[in-house]
């Protein structure tokens, strides 16, 4: 299976910069990722923090169509226990007629306590109320005229005034980190999985649980997993060697595990809290090194897994924005191509002219003494023509 790459942007920036530019910045990124390949780019919805700055995916996924050709566009993830289904429903409908197909709906409860705090909203009910939301999402979406009444929301006689552009509907993505609740509701619905801690201790110590327990439930529910809609997030930064990548790194790790350190961990990073650069890279966490380290972290997390359908490196702000696009392109330039075997037929073609060097030029120089004889011959003719 060819796997794709793409980014997950929550995104994270620190709070001693100018946030206006800091969200033009992430535009640019996505700009410059659509110009090198990059197949997809997701964007949180946080509140609260100071840190992940943008409160609405879908406004930012807006403006960044309008910038982008080719790359997909997905909510990383609207938490559906803030919002009423019929406006999250109709806000992605929306977007998925403006970007002609590109956006993906990623889904997940909430992530951030402080936002669930910050809205009222109890902890305990945020899985069970995403799960009743995209329920009722899928019904909308399907051309379904909704009676709905909960504790927290009302639907009466709802109906989406547009059906969805894509057929039946935009991609669907549930979040997945440590619990079995994204894998149980991805296998009802067969939607896609992010997991978002793929690479954290107990995020990589669950992949396969929580896909065998995706696929479980689909097949009690006759669904089937696509392994191409796993996706596995994981932070990363290459450059052309590792003592130059742990030197660009210190920009601003410090301050991204400062934020973990300081909120209280979540989504499973608790495990890069006191830890430095090098033990993150020995434990597996992130890459922080070479193109060849990046390939490395892929091989391990398939041989954990099996296979998958996209990686997506974790933005972070670790390195300034030179080097931090100069990883993104050092990703696409080689280690998508060892990844996917593009080289192959090029390697092959290669070694079959190698080999074969002694017979190409011997035919070639044969050739060339047989043009010059005739030459010689020829002038010969001339020559013997004109005395007569």
């Amino acid at each position: 299976m060819k796997l794709r790459n793409g980014i997950f942007l929550a995104p994270f920036h620190p709070v001693d910069e100018d946030p206006t530019l800091c969200i033009q910045r992430d535009m640019e990124l996505i700009e410059h990722l659509d110009r090198l390949g990059y197949d997809e780019a997701w964007v949180g919805e946080h509140h609260s923090a100071g840190f992940e700055i943008i409160p609405s995916p879908e406004l930012f996924i807006a403006a960044v169509a309008e910038r982008t050709k080719r790359i997909k566009l997905g909510t990383g993830v609207v938490s559906l226990p803030y919002h009423n289904p019929l406006m999250a429903a109709n806000r992605i409908i929306q977007l998925d007629h403006q970007t002609r197909g590109r956006v993906m709906f990623g889904v997940g409860p909430g992530l951030l306590p402080s936002d669930a705090f910050s809205m009222g909203i109890d902890p305990s009910t945020q899985r069970d109320r995403m799960v009743e939301a995209i329920e009722v999402i899928l019904r909308l979406w399907k051309g379904e005229r909704v009676t709905h009444k909960t504790d927290w929301f009302t639907l009466q006689d709802a109906t989406c005034q547009l059906l969805p552009f894509s057929d039946p509907y935009p991609e669907i993505c549930v979040a997945s980190s440590v619990t079995p609740s994204g894998g149980k509701l991805a296998g009802k619905h067969g939607f896609g999985m992010l997991c978002v801690a793929a690479t954290q201790a107990g995020g990589y110590d669950a992949l396969a649980i929580n896909w065998e327990i995706a696929n479980k439930t689909a097949v009690e529910n006759g669904k089937t997993m696509d392994p191409s809609r796993l996706r596995l997030v994981g932070p990363v930064h290459i450059a052309e060697t590792r003592e130059q990548a742990f030197e660009n790194v210190k920009f601003g790790l410090d301050k991204w595990q400062g934020y973990f350190s300081g909120i209280s961990a979540v989504a499973g990073r608790d495990a890069t809290e006191s830890q430095s650069a090098r033990q993150m890279v020995e434990n597996g966490v992130a890459v922080i090194g070479t193109p060849e380290d990046a390939i490395a972290q892929i091989q391990r997390l398939q041989k954990k897994q099996g296979d998958f359908g996209v990686f997506l490196q974790l933005a972070h702000n670790w390195a300034n924005f030179e080097n931090t696009k100069k990883s993104y392109e050092l990703w696409q330039r080689h280690v998508t191509p060892v990844i996917n075997g593009a080289n192959t037929a090029r390697e092959t073609a290669l070694n079959w002219a190698k080999d074969n060097k002694e017979r190409f030029i011997g035919a070639a120089m044969n050739a060339a003494m047989q043009t010059i004889q005739k030459h010689h011959e020829d002038e010969a003719k001339k020559g013997k023509k004109a005395a007569e």
